[in-house]
């Protein structure tokens, strides 16, 4: 089986194809094709059959689609999951029950899809391009399934010329927080961005989103007038429902995120029928919710986690190397993240006992080592796509970082790892330093070193240290593994942040 998974994820690699921005002018880069993939597989009653809940947005929609699902799970529902990107195994993007699809089935939808479009492509038809095929492929799964009550599917990209758009008649629609990304492909302005999320409208069926700026929740108000769909903007939830237990995904936003999951859950049981005397208002949420808000998950998003490659140092309060992940790649999105890595350092229960420490010692001093000579030290590993601005990512999370009393020792910048692999393969990178393109990282390191030395003043230069840059992701690993080898006492810990690839580099690295 482990042969034949790896033929159909050689497959699926050569259906990717450098993306360009769907528009009108290219007929949503020919976003028709799509109704003519789903005639090819007999999807279309399927699809009309299944009960969708069908979620866009810049920032938290996969989130909202993760408490979504674990509350409609925990009510007693079958559940599908269909989320991007995956950060490890390409089957992270389908769920059902909450687990991912097994190879074995993922194995028996695949080649069914694969071989049908195959036989029927060619010059006139092309093949899918790689995320059409993933959401056509994830609704063979979810109508296959019969066990599937609700299907939480969350758009790839933008909302109007996404693959997942094919869906006619969803129950309800969501739309998450809006901000600016992916620009090249969704316009230049939050109302231009707005319009293309708000694509997901359907008429006449009602739709959620949270308080958004001015301009976006304008557009959205209007295609929503347009189209006679009910728009609920729904407030964050107050963390006092939910009955002493903490949401299952970490930081504070995620209230804004739990709280669009649940007005979609409601919407969604109330229009099925299934609301069965359940009481939800702005005082009461039921057993059912609280337990799937605290029980959702989602790797990649204010995740911890320890390196076991150091072994019993971890286990001790003193020294070791803890990993602080969140795929963050938008600035308001690393304003978060900073603020949340900037929460859980600061209570870290060794950094307690450190601030004890300098108190009953206070001309106690350390020494040095490559790292220097601190107890806590923290790391950025970052990197982001060339798409995007590091001069508005980088001066966003280290102002919050810093405001919030964080000052990073070092600034590492690597390429992804998977920037040299096929999908799911794990093939290593070039091992010749020569052969890899450094540019991008090199110019990361520039923003970096004028942030802290140039625009901001001497108090940065002396506060922060500089950044360094490494060919790989192992080459940076083992930097910091041996750092941390070579003065025991010290912790060090790291923000993987800036990109879902390199935090799933990172993961599937650590995790060997």
């Amino acid at each position: 089986m482990a042969r034949e998974y790896e033929a159909a994820l050689n497959c699926l690699s050569s259906l990717i194809t450098r993306r360009s921005r769907a528009v009108r002018a290219n007929k949503g880069g020919r976003f028709d094709l799509m109704f003519d993939y789903l005639k090819i597989l007999e999807l279309e009653d399927a699809i009309s059959q299944l009960q969708i809940i069908h979620v866009a947005g810049t920032k938290g929609k996969g989130s909202t689609c993760t408490f979504t699902e674990s509350i409609l799970r925990c009510c007693g529902f079958r559940t599908g999951l269909f989320t991007s990107p995956h950060l490890i195994d390409v089957r992270e993007r389908f769920r059902l029950g909450g687990a991912r699809v097994s190879e074995e089935k993922f194995l028996e939808h695949f080649w069914w899809c694969w071989n049908r479009l195959q036989e029927k492509t060619g010059d006139n038809l092309p093949m899918p391009t790689y995320f059409r095929f993933l959401a056509l492929l994830a609704f063979k799964i979810f109508s296959a399934e019969q066990q599937v009550d609700v299907a939480i599917v969350e758009v790839g990209l933008g909302g109007k010329f996404d693959a997942t758009n094919v869906v006619k008649e969803p129950i309800v629609c969501g739309i998450s927080s809006l901000g600016y990304d992916h620009m090249e492909i969704l316009g230049n302005t939050l109302g231009e961005i707005a319009g293309e999320k708000a694509g997901i409208f359907k008429k006449g069926v009602p739709a959620c989103t949270v308080p958004q700026p001015e301009e976006a929740m304008h557009v959205l108000e209007e295609k929503a007038s347009q189209l006679g769909v009910p728009l609920q903007v729904v407030s964050p939830l107050d963390p006092g429902l939910l009955k002493n237990q903490h949401l299952g995904l970490d930081g504070e936003h995620q209230c804004l995120n739990a709280g669009l999951a649940i007005a979609l859950s409601s919407v969604w049981l109330k229009t099925t029928g299934n609301l069965q005397g359940m009481q939800i208002d702005q005082n009461n949420l039921p057993e059912q919710f609280v337990r799937g808000l605290s029980r959702a998950r989602l790797e990649g998003r204010a995740q911890v986690v320890s390196d076991s490659s150091l072994g019993q140092q971890q286990n001790s309060n003193l020294g070791g190397l803890t990993f602080y992940l969140d795929g963050a790649h938008s600035p308001e999105s690393l304003e978060a993240c900073a603020k949340w890595f900037s929460r859980v350092t600061r209570e870290d229960p060794s950094h307690l006992e450190e601030q004890i420490h300098k108190k009953h010692h206070p001309r106690q001093g350390g020494h040095p080592n490559s790292l220097g000579g601190k107890e806590h030290l923290q790391i950025l590993l970052f990197n982001c796509m060339s798409v995007r601005n590091p001069r508005i990512l980088l001066p966003r999370l280290v102002d919050t970082c810093s405001q919030h009393g964080v000052k990073f020792h070092k600034a590492l910048f690597v390429p992804n790892q998977s920037a040299y692999n096929k999908v799911g393969s794990h093939a290593s990178p070039p091992t010749d330093p020569q052969q890899v393109d450094l540019s991008w990282q090199l110019t990361l390191q520039r923003v970096w070193e004028n942030l802290i030395h140039g625009e901001q003043g001497s108090s940065f230069t002396s506060a922060y240290g500089g950044g360094l840059v490494f060919p790989s992701l192992p080459l940076a690993l083992n930097w910091l593994r041996e750092s941390v080898r070579r003065r025991r006492s010290v912790r060090v810990q790291v923000l993987v942040t800036g990109s879902l690839h390199l935090v799933g580099d990172v993961l599937r690295l650590i995790r060997k």
